[in-house]
């Protein structure tokens, strides 16, 4: 078994919280394995997280082919890989500027769902552009949980989404485990699940089920997904701010008329510390 200690960060956005290895050239975690991922957010024998995030220079990752200035290499609670976090995202750019890695201007994230240009705000929020929404269909998904169902509307923000207006957010019950969803072909690799009711005007309210995660305090892309599908639902065009409010707080997403999104809310990195390799379950 390796040896020594290596350093971790703890952060969250809107209480999507995650663990953060610093690793710039990539050697220090390797290809993360999946067993120690699911030990790190561990919120019992670990240190506690909805997934990790492993700072990585552009440069130095492998994974994609433009790897921005900074690589975030996302990993969900279950050990899985993800292709992109809208919350974690915000909580990478905090831990750059933080320690000393940009220069106050625009920063180039690479993701595995492409390169995200991030801007620190002065009001401290942090803003990113997530892209286009894509609707992949196919029509007629419903999803289910707690004895209900809903139709939903497929939002693809480079990972997937179901979203389903409610009129209760008691209604889908304990969202630990995975909501079903026909036709089961419509997400071949799991989804995340959105359940929203309208609270007035352009704001909305919203919990999810994280695929690899569970129910989660927030998720970045699941609110661009829902404030796309709730503009949608209400026949506005672009462009259209939402509030979007989850458990953990606020966010605001814009459907600019370029046809991309904006997400803007708050992201802390909170804790640290150094982790020591002989208590990995490896």
């Amino acid at each position: 078994m390796s040896t020594g200690t290596f350093p971790w960060l703890k952060g969250h956005g809107t209480e999507n919280d995650f663990v953060l290895l610093p690793d710039p050239d990539g050697s220090l975690h390797g290809d993360l394995d999946p067993a120690v991922v699911r030990f790190l957010c561990d919120r019992y024998a670990g240190i506690g997280a909805d997934g990790v995030l492993r700072v990585i220079e552009g440069s130095k990752q492998s994974y994609v082919e433009d790897g921005g200035d900074w690589f975030m290499d996302y990993r969900n609670a279950d050990g899985s890989i993800a292709e992109m976090c809208g919350n974690g995202i915000r909580v990478f750019a905090r831990y750059l500027a933080e320690a000393g890695l940009t220069d106050g201007k625009p920063v180039r994230v690479g993701t595995r769902a492409g390169v995200k240009e991030i801007a620190l705000n002065d009001d401290g929020t942090i803003t990113v552009d997530m892209g286009e929404p894509v609707f992949p269909g196919p029509a007629g998904i419903v999803v289910e949980a707690n004895g209900h169902q809903w139709p939903a509307l497929h939002v693809d923000m480079g990972n997937p989404h179901a979203v389903a207006f409610v009129d209760d957010l008691r209604e889908p019950g304990w969202l630990i485990e995975q909501p079903g969803w026909t036709p089961a072909e419509a997400f071949p690799h799991g989804v995340n699940v959105e359940f929203v009711v309208r609270k007035g005007p352009n704001e909305v309210e919203m919990r999810v089920h994280e695929r690899g995660s569970g129910e989660t305090r927030s998720c970045g892309t699941g609110t661009c997904a829902v404030a796309v599908a709730s503009a949608r639902a209400a026949r506005q065009e672009t462009p259209v701010t939402y509030r979007v409010a989850v458990p953990g707080g606020s966010v605001t997403v814009t459907w600019r008329e370029d046809n991309h999104l904006e997400l803007t809310g708050p992201a802390v990195v909170h804790a640290r510390g150094e982790f020591d390799r002989a208590w990995l379950p490896l």
